[in-house]
């Protein structure tokens, strides 16, 4: 059982915990994830780590609410165990000295951002951090990645803090200011990662993207996240989660990624409805 020593609530839907974790603490790495189980009959689902405390024996996860297992997931608290915690998984990311480069980080892609620019900027890097959100409250950890990068620039889809705009239009700005990038990295929702591909091909800027989110069991064994790198098929969980962002086939990754669509649908919707039904049906599940 792992506890959860700190609950913190950064924005709408959005939760990050801090659990007591030692030995996944002790290996984990940038660029890494989890699998955790909240109870015996639990969803397995991957978090990327955002952060880690190896003396503290302290990992911290961001996670939003966006299906059954996250929803419930969000309502546990402080003080509250989480059953099964495994990891570290993943290939962390490769950390060395390229000189100039650029984090990218939108919506709560900003969370494992974090980890990769300290490391980046602790190994000798100019780190030049991009964080971007829809609209200003879902916005966060922006003084983390301000510590954490050599510059931070950040937007907002609707104008409503700092700037109005996309990630891509600070990127193009920093490419034009600065000029000589050796390397992009970019994590946040499937189009948004695209859109910064597209954009450093033009300049041929090495990028780098994680593809965590299309994860389910994590080990390579359910086949799930099958993506397409350099027209060889790979495993995000066991190759990955970082590729190559060139030569990810984008296309049939966003195909992919709403093949469980109406399953998760049907999931938060029976979720949501034994919690709210308070008659003798339970739910409608006749126990």
């Amino acid at each position: 059982m792992y506890r959860i020593l700190k609950k913190t609530v950064l924005a709408p839907s959005i939760n990050l915990f801090k659990i007591e974790a030692p030995q996944v603490a002790k290996k984990a790495e940038p660029g890494q994830f989890v699998i955790l189980r909240m109870h015996e009959k639990g969803e397995r689902i991957p978090l990327t780590i955002a952060d880690f405390d190896r003396e503290k024996g302290t990992v911290t996860c961001v996670f939003q609410e966006v299906g059954k297992t996250t929803e419930e997931l969000g309502t546990f608290d402080e003080g509250d165990f989480i059953q099964d915690f495994v990891g570290p998984l993943g290939v962390p990311s490769h950390i060395g000295s390229f000189g100039r480069t650029v984090c990218v980080g939108g919506g709560v892609g900003v969370a494992p951002v974090h980890p990769i620019a300290r490391a980046l900027k602790e190994a000798g890097n100019e780190v030049i951090g991009i964080i971007g959100a829809r609209t200003r409250e879902l916005l966060f950890w922006e003084d983390k990645l301000r510590s954490a990068c050599t510059e931070l620039r950040v937007v907002t889809d609707d104008g409503s803090y700092v700037r109005k705009g996309f990630v891509t239009d600070l990127l193009k700005e920093v490419i034009l200011e600065k000029g000589d990038i050796a390397l992009c990295l970019a994590i946040g929702p499937l189009p948004m990662m695209r859109a910064v591909c597209e954009l450093t091909r033009k300049h041929s800027i090495k990028t780098i993207v994680s593809l965590n989110t299309i994860m389910v069991d994590g080990t390579g064994m359910c086949g799930c996240c099958r993506v397409t790198v350099g027209g060889e098929t790979r495993f995000a969980c066991v190759d990955g989660p970082e590729f190559d962002g060139h030569q990810v086939d984008f296309a049939e990754m966003s195909r992919r990624s709403v093949i469980y669509k109406p399953q998760e649908l049907l999931a938060r919707e029976t979720y949501n409805q034994r919690n709210t039904c308070r008659c003798a049906c339970n739910g409608g599940s006749g126990k």
